[in-house]
């Protein structure tokens, strides 16, 4: 069935329609890796207490994933742009899987550190060869593909914390172990996209062209804003992931389980925000996106600090809504911007989305240790306002017609 397509140069798109069940399957095993990774936030109350930790050591935790995967992404972004490498996929996701196999057994914190890295290290490898194979089966529709490659990652996080509640807490760390055999069933798919992937590879020798009317320089500034916006998105959102339970049980009195299907619940919104920002993209454009989803999360996350729980309820959802609705509309203005870069695009953009929660969540770990849990979602309620800088952005849709990478 899929052989039908003819070869493609890595990260170029030929002229066909989109093969769904190979973006069907990475959403899949999307879902699948970070179904597996946000075990590791979902976790950190039963950390909390068995290794008697702080906040900022819990953000410490959380920087040690994702600067791992922040680090390795481009890295592994620039090599897989000259060498791809098909069944790179399925080895990345190896790394995860030893990960977890640790986790469930450590019983000190350097240990929990370390199977923290080795998860962040299966993200490094998976996300930028899985968006090149994304945008290589999307047949020109970039928005749609991209976002329905993160949708799985969104429900993978969705239901991470409800794993957790229902199955890891209630029988212990050691279940974790169990969670590792996911890592297997998304090899085994991986391997099977790498055969599709490795069969349309084809060499190239043409350079990578800027986009039409945009210089280098003007690309590299474009780049930095892109990165801005992802900074006032991810901040934001790592501190949901990773504080959200605590801030309710601490604020509304919640227990751990009725505090994790409240992160569901915005894990849900992000799912849902992020496939429909996927398709509003293709039709609304790229730069419109932008504005739409960071800055119009503003005036709900001003809010938020000062709501009840069901109106905290209520505008976690908006702002999971809006919020996802950008990544996908970020990432193809990337790949725009730099065409024959995939590769390194994503790398780039998957990897300092990792950096910035990391860091953003060990900042505010230490934050919350000295001015409490509720001053984190005050203070973080104005990163949206970041949002401004999208109107430095040319709109690229305007300037000229799409063409592929």
């Amino acid at each position: 069935m899929l052989a039908a397509s003819p070869p493609a140069t890595a990260g170029s798109v030929t002229p066909q329609s989109a093969v769904f069940p190979i973006l069907i399957s990475l959403s899949f095993c999307h879902l699948l890796n970070d179904l597996m990774q946000s075990l590791i936030p979902a976790l950190y109350p039963m950390l909390k207490t068995q290794l008697h930790l702080d906040f900022a050591q819990i953000g410490l935790i959380t920087l040690a994933f994702q600067l791992t995967a922040s680090l390795l992404q481009p890295t592994v972004g620039i090599y897989t742009d000259r060498k791809p490498r098909p069944y790179s996929l399925a080895i990345g996701m190896g790394s995860t899987l030893i990960g977890l196999v640790l986790l469930s057994m450590a019983d000190d914190y350097r240990t929990v550190l370390l199977a923290a890295a080795l998860v962040g290290s299966g993200s490094a490898v998976f996300h930028p060869e899985a968006s090149r194979v994304a945008r290589l089966a999307s047949g020109g529709r970039y928005g749609v593909a991209q976002a329905l490659f993160q949708v799985g990652g969104n429900l993978g996080s969705a239901f991470g914390p409800l794993l957790a509640a229902f199955i890891v807490l209630p029988r212990g760390q050691g279940a974790i172990a169990w969670v590792s055999l996911v890592a297997l069933l998304a090899m085994a798919v991986l391997t099977r996209v790498g055969m599709w992937y490795a069969a349309r590879l084809r060499p190239s020798h043409a350079a990578p062209r800027a986009a039409a009317g945009v210089t280098r320089e003007h690309a590299v500034f474009f780049v930095f804003v892109l990165m801005l916006l992802v900074l006032s998105k991810n901040v934001y959102s790592s501190s949901l992931t990773s504080f959200f339970t605590f801030y309710l049980i601490d604020r509304f009195h919640l227990t751990v389980q009725d505090a994790q299907v409240q992160l569901f619940i915005f894990m849900a919104a992000v799912a849902v925000g992020t496939l429909a920002g996927g398709a509003l993209t293709d039709k609304v454009g790229r730069r419109p996106m932008i504005w739409i989803s960071i800055l119009g999360a503003l005036p709900f996350t001003l809010a938020l600090p000062y709501a009840n729980l069901f109106w905290t309820a209520v505008l976690t959802i908006i702002i999971g809504l809006l919020m996802a609705s950008a990544f996908s509309a970020i990432l193809v203005y990337a790949h725009e911007l730099l065409p024959g870069r995939v590769g390194l695009v994503s790398g780039m953009f998957f990897g300092f989305a990792f950096g910035l929660g990391g860091l953003g969540a060990a900042a505010m770990g230490s934050i919350a240790d000295a001015h409490g849990i509720a001053f984190v979602y005050q203070l973080c309620s104005y990163l949206p306002a970041i949002g401004l800088v999208a109107w430095l952005l040319p709109n690229l849709e305007r300037d000229r017609q799409p063409r592929a990478a």
